[in-house]
């Protein structure tokens, strides 16, 4: 058997090809939109991918899935459990194997059984892989967001993005019932490759190694004890227990997955505007995402313009803070704009209509700046009751310690929150050492705001100086 993981660092995502090098077929599990590297992989081990499929219908990242079937003429593999909800559409034209619990194929000479685990979706599928069609026992299990390494996917997802209320609890009593039912006959030596790592919004407590196995899990994952005492109701406790908080755009992203996204055929090229027409892009409503570093937009930027530093973590924050109605320029060099499209198109931002390698011939005057205030001065305002303290980092991290009387509000979400961010006083915005209160500072600045004040160095530097600090 050929398999390959293959890792996207910045959304924390996991795919899978595997194929017969006997036969050359091949199949590919999950997979990312820009699909050339499952081409180049498959190509590279002379094999034909023959058939592409599903865990479930994710929410973090918009499916290759479709994408990488219309490439190649690929069989999509598709789960066919769970309520009528969240059930797949749009594929006219496709050809789909519908799969229940306990369905078998072959690719090659591999076999691959799917196993129905619910609990993270309601249709959620585990793919089993067994060396050849004749093996009793499965060697390496695909889990999505079944199970990770240290921890399991979370269940309240549906209820978080979506609105399904009571999602959350039915669905961690199916993830219990998934665990008791499907992984306690299967052998300890059992190969688990997630769909995710440390990192990703789709669990809590995610390892950052590759993989592990069943057996290591079974005795050392957090979901190990209630689950050998048989302890339904502590496990639902521990598992909806301190979840991150779910992005906004994972609603739009469970939409598209369900009913279907735009097919690219290939990646993007947006052309370098010349001055004329990012005038008219701009005048016309596009936005510009700044994509320097926090230091260099604070010092000058252009009026609207959010910050989205390049680096792994622009899929995450472009699908919290950017529209989607609306055409994107991007401010970077040429070198990055592949990398950058790569990003966006990964979490279904496709209009980039063009970029621009810097801010030539603007005058300091048509610029806009971030204003920084340092712990001592941000101290005395506080001290006298004159600025709201605004903490964008995580709830949990705000749990732990946070500045006495300061709002939290993760960076993600300042912008559906705009109703509690005051317009008439001071707000010093704060996060950890600066970096995310300089990108929720820039969307709030582009909607508007002019009385901001960004904490440099965070809560790290008001930390340092022995400023009053509760948990």
């Amino acid at each position: 058997m050929i398999f390959r993981q293959i890792y996207e660092d910045g959304l924390a995502q996991a795919s899978y090809l595997f194929g017969c090098p006997v036969t050359g077929e091949a199949m590919v599990i999950d997979p990312r939109r820009d699909i050339d590297v499952y081409l180049e992989e498959a190509q590279r081990h002379d094999l034909r991918i023959v058939a592409v499929g599903e865990t479930h219908i994710h929410a973090d990242y918009l499916s290759g899935a479709r994408e990488l079937a219309h490439a190649t003429g690929a069989t999509l593999y598709l789960s066919d459990e769970g309520d009528e909800t969240w059930k797949y559409r749009g594929l006219a034209g496709f050809d789909v194997r519908w799969l229940k619990h306990g369905d078998e194929w072959l690719i090659g000479n591999i076999k691959v059984k799917a196993l129905h685990t619910p609990g993270h979706t309601p249709e959620h599928l585990t793919f089993l892989l067994f060396e050849n069609g004749d093996a009793s026992e499965p060697l390496i299990a695909l889990t999505g967001d079944f199970v990770f390494v240290g921890d399991v996917g979370r269940p309240d997802l549906l209820e978080q993005v979506v609105g399904l209320q009571g999602t959350a609890a039915t669905g961690a009593r199916w993830l219990f019932r998934s665990l008791h039912r499907q992984l306690l006959n299967l052998p300890d030596y059992l190969q688990i490759w997630p769909g995710h790592g440390a990192g990703s919004a789709c669990g809590k407590a995610l390892g950052a190694l590759p993989a592990t196995t069943l057996g290591y899990e079974r005795r050392h994952a957090w979901w190990a004890k209630p689950l050998q005492t048989d302890d339904e109701e502590r496990f639902v406790r521990e598992i909806l227990a301190d979840q991150p908080e779910a992005p906004a755009y994972f609603a739009r992203m469970k939409q598209l997955n369900r009913d279907g996204m735009p097919i690219l055929g290939k990646l993007p090229q947006p052309p370098k505007l010349t001055p004329n027409a990012f005038h008219q892009m701009r005048d016309a409503g596009a936005i510009v995402v700044d994509t320097r570093d926090k230091y260099a937009f604070a010092a000058g930027h252009l009026p609207g313009a959010i910050n989205i530093p390049a680096g792994r973590h622009v899929s995450t924050w472009a699908g919290w803070l950017l529209p989607y109605d609306k055409p994107l320029v991007l401010l970077a060099p040429p070198e990055q704009i592949e990398t950058l499209v790569r990003q966006l198109i990964r979490v279904g931002l496709d209009h980039i209509a063009g970029y621009i390698p810097a801010l030539e011939g603007y005058a300091p005057a048509e610029l806009e700046t971030v204003h920084q205030i340092s712990a001592s001065e941000a101290y005395a305002l506080w001290q006298r009751g004159e600025a709201m303290i605004l903490d964008v980092r995580g709830a949990s991290e705000y749990k732990e310690m946070h500045i006495p009387g300061a709002v939290n509000i993760h960076a993600g979400r300042v912008l559906q929150s705009q109703a509690h961010i005051p317009r008439d006083q001071p707000v010093i915005v704060h996060c950890l050492s600066g970096d995310r209160s300089s990108i929720a500072v820039s969307a709030l600045m582009a909607h508007g705001y002019r009385n901001l004040f960004n904490l440099t160095d965070g809560i790290l530097a008001w930390q340092q100086q022995g400023y009053p600090l509760e948990c």
